[in-house]
């Protein structure tokens, strides 16, 4: 296993992490933002879900978490103090997603490697941002990766 996409379910990244000591683990993105945004009411969704792209489209962890922090000191973490809460807590499992490319990252939002692993060959047409993800995997998990395609 190369990469584990956890939805915040406790204890599920350490469970994964002593089974396959090696995979990446990181938390799904869609899970976190839905989370967040059962805190808030109906009218506010767009605004929050908005200011929240700011996190998790920053180029690297550093910013990400600067963005964090933006969000925490704006009036909708005054408003919603859940939300900064929860991704403080998830910040462990969210910071892995940043060592992939900004097309990479749209792809592991919800889809899992192995899962694209063995699709891919059924697809009439494979997503196409696929053929730069397969590179960028080759070199972040080498013969790993390589291993995996065969």
């Amino acid at each position: 296993m190369l990469i584990a996409v956890v939805d915040g379910l406790k204890g599920f990244p350490e469970a994964i992490s002593a089974v396959f000591p090696q995979a990446t683990v990181r938390t799904c993105i869609v899970h976190l933002l839905r989370h967040s945004l059962d805190f808030v009411s109906w009218k506010d969704r767009k605004s929050v879900a908005t200011a929240l792209k700011g996190i998790y489209r920053a180029v690297d962890d550093a910013a990400g978490e600067g963005a964090l922090s933006a969000f925490e000191e704006s009036f909708w973490d005054q408003k919603y103090p859940a939300i900064g809460q929860s991704w403080r807590r998830a910040w462990g499992e969210v910071v892995p997603f940043y060592a992939f490319p900004g097309d990479v990252r749209r792809i592991l939002y919800t889809i899992l490697f192995l899962v694209l692993n063995r699709s891919e060959k059924q697809w009439i047409m494979p997503l196409r941002e696929w053929s730069m993800a397969k590179s960028q995997f080759a070199v972040l998990f080498g013969e790993r990766f390589t291993a995996a395609m065969d």
